[in-house]
């Protein structure tokens, strides 16, 4: 009796096929990972730059005219500062006090203004902010990472109808602008508004 089955021809093909199949699918799945998990590394990334400009917008839409006192020294002069208030020894940084900071009823020990920085330190721009305007000797600033892969920094500030890079005299500018050279997306630029200025 004459039995039908496969050649061994066919078998090799059938296997061939089949694995080819296999190693397509593998390759289309190992692709779509791989853009999912550079999707999601660009989404957070966003989010944190978004978190940051939202946490500085805050800050300087709040900046207030109030003068500081660093370990316990003289008050410095002015309001706006970029260099030597800003906790260390780092020049690409700015300070000022900003008011709004959330005590009701006072209940904490503290008022409700905040001295508070931004510093460039180490690829990461950081905010820092102490509990206490006026800071006593030996109290270490409080450190938030804001925004990682910092390569620079730089501050400029409108003053009557131009911006300049210095820091024009005790008064407020009319706006701030920060430019931030990022490592992935290159440089970016974002103005804020200095309120009590009559802009």
């Amino acid at each position: 009796m004459k039995q039908n089955g496969f050649t061994f021809l066919e078998v090799i093909l059938a296997m061939a096929i089949f694995a080819m199949v296999g190693l397509t699918s593998a390759t289309m799945l190992s692709t779509v990972l791989d853009s999912r998990d550079k999707v999601n590394e660009k989404n957070a990334r966003l989010v944190e730059l978004q978190r940051a400009f939202l946490v500085m917008e805050r800050d300087f839409l709040q900046m207030s005219k109030r003068t500081v006192r660093i370990d316990g020294e003289a008050p410095l002069s002015g309001f706006l500062h970029s260099n030597e208030s800003t906790y260390s020894s780092n020049t690409h940084g700015i300070a000022f006090v900003r008011q709004g900071w959330s005590n009701p009823a006072l209940l904490l020990p503290r008022s409700d203004m905040q001295a508070v920085a931004y510093q460039l330190e180490e690829e990461t721009l950081n905010r820092l902010h102490r509990i206490f305007v006026d800071s006593i000797v030996g109290e270490e600033p409080k450190i938030r990472p804001l925004i990682t892969g910092v390569d620079n920094v730089d501050f400029e500030y409108f003053y009557v109808d131009k911006w300049v890079s210095e820091l024009g005299g005790p008064e407020l500018p009319k706006a701030i602008a920060i430019e931030i050279e990022l490592q992935d997306l290159g440089l970016i630029r974002r103005e804020f508004l200095v309120p009590g200025v009559g802009q």
